[in-house]
């Protein structure tokens, strides 16, 4: 009996679900409105929390932080908790700063991932309609007025599907769930979405402290701090 208050809220959830897909828009039409209202946003801020679930583990690891984007290709992923770290991608590369461990590092970021994670959704590098077969999937939401959609890749990566949450009074992104193929999954949630702000003028350069160690994608080290 201990597991029926969680049974009743996952329905309650899940009724909230079905209660928000009151739209006449089919799934293909929400994720063509969310690609359009993506490509029309020239900049983009906004919370977020990201969970990671694992067969493993009970309970997820929550992140939170906030989300800076600018087109056509600078993003700022700067976590606040439960660590700092921040990841800036910029023209192909992704720069991981954590300054707990002093260290920064300079990556390449794979075409895969541009195409099917989360940074694929806002940089736009794929067409939803070529790259997945999209359906309604309500799941479990305490939010209204939104569209659920799910993707299924039509060509296999690291996901089996992704789900979708799309705020239907603004056709952005609410939610976004990556499910992989052994179980685990990754869920990003998006609050206080704002386009077309003024983003700080150095929102996409890292500033180092001096001692920190630079470690490029060939692996060479650099023993000190620098802007890149």
């Amino acid at each position: 009996m201990k597991y029926l208050p969680a049974a009743v809220a996952a329905i309650a959830l899940l009724a909230g679900a079905l209660a928000a897909q009151t739209s006449a828009v089919t799934p293909e039409e929400a994720v063509t409105n969310l690609e359009k209202a993506l490509k029309a946003a020239r900049t983009l801020r906004a919370d977020f929390e990201q969970l990671h679930y694992s067969m493993s583990v009970s309970e997820p690891l929550r992140e939170k932080g906030e989300l800076l984007f600018e087109k056509p290709d600078r993003m700022r992923w700067e976590y606040k908790a439960p660590q700092d770290k921040v990841f800036l991608y910029k023209e192909g590369v992704l720069e991981t700063y954590l300054p707990e461990d002093k260290q920064l590092t300079r990556s390449p970021v794979a075409e895969e991932a541009l195409k099917s994670d989360i940074f694929g959704i806002f940089l736009g590098t794929m067409s939803f309609h070529d790259a997945y077969a999209i359906e309604s999937n309500p799941f479990p939401t305490d939010a209204a007025r939104v569209r659920q959609v799910k993707l299924t890749p039509k060509t296999e990566g690291d996901y089996s599907h992704i789900l979708l949450e799309i705020d239907e009074t603004t056709w952005l992104l609410r939610r976004a769930i990556f499910l992989e193929w052994a179980g685990a999954k990754r869920e990003f949630v998006f609050s206080r979405v704002r386009t077309g702000v003024r983003l700080p003028s150095d929102a996409f350069t890292l500033k180092v402290p001096p001692g920190t160690e630079v470690i490029d994608d060939t692996g060479t080290i650099k023993g000190q701090g620098q802007n890149l």
